[in-house]
């Protein structure tokens, strides 16, 4: 490792632009760190590894305009799957705001899901936050039954449903995602709908592991804020299953680096 750096965001579907000031600018502190010039940088070759890569032609377009002598733009998860199972064959479940699921065999990464909050991500936390709204609401109408955590919910809003809506309307995924850590808090005290949420995304989290793991898998990595707090709640042939990641994604995109230009 010659040179580190660090800088903004880079989620290429959301802002393009931005992304592409913020990995020159960092590549470019880490060329600084290395002791290299600037200008050494057209003549180096780059995998980038970032959200948002994965989906329409955005991954495409920053290529096209990133300034290396040949460069590869994968999606994040591609490097967090190689990262977590280093040279191992086996599959990885990256749960946090959104998640995405991948598996790797014989050094060959195939990657499901990971399509957004609005059509996808399921078990991810933007999606558990969109679930607790919708059962509060549902518990408000007195359609479904309410329960600790969605009275605490509607308190929170003021009792007043129409906040609910418009929080939902103008709110992030991140800012849906900021009620996991309720949700876990209450599932884990018996609440019957935090159970019910939980219990609905790991069917998904297992649905997903199924349709990616590859045969005789023997090996699963659990990623991101919500795997550990997901852990408890899988099924014992998952569980059983389990292993620590053995490096990060970033460990993943270096080792993707060396595999492709090295």
């Amino acid at each position: 490792m010659l040179g580190r750096a660090e800088g903004g965001p880079a989620n290429v579907m959301t802002d393009l632009e931005g992304a592409l000031v913020n990995i020159i600018g960092a590549v470019e502190r880490a060329a600084q760190a290395a002791g290299l010039a600037p200008a050494a940088l057209s003549g180096c070759k780059a995998v980038l590894a970032l959200a948002g890569a994965n989906v329409g032609r955005y991954g495409e377009e920053l290529q096209r305009r990133l300034p290396f002598a040949d460069s590869i733009v994968e999606s994040d998860a591609t490097a967090a799957v190689r990262g977590a199972l280093g040279g191992h064959d086996g599959a990885a479940g990256i749960i946090g705001t959104g998640s995405v699921f991948g598996a790797q065999v014989g050094g060959a990464i195939r990657i499901i899901g990971g399509w957004g909050f609005l059509l996808g991500d399921q078990a991810s936390g933007a999606r558990l936050g969109r679930a607790l709204l919708e059962e509060a609401l549902l518990a408000f109408d007195h359609i479904t039954p309410g329960s600790a955590l969605t009275e605490a919910v509607l308190a929170r809003f003021g009792n007043d449903p129409r906040e609910i809506v418009v929080f939902g309307q103008r709110s992030r995924p991140a800012e849906f995602a900021a009620f996991a850590p309720e949700i876990f808090d209450h599932a884990g005290r018996g609440d019957a709908v935090g159970k019910k949420i939980i219990d609905d995304a790991i069917g998904w989290i297992e649905a997903s592991l199924d349709a990616v793991m590859p045969p005789g898998c023997d090996r699963v990595c659990l990623l991101g804020g919500l795997g550990a707090p997901y852990t408890p709640y899988l099924g014992e042939r998952f569980r059983s299953l389990l292993q620590p990641a053995r490096g990060t994604a970033l460990d993943g995109a270096l080792a993707l680096a060396v595999e492709k230009f090295g």
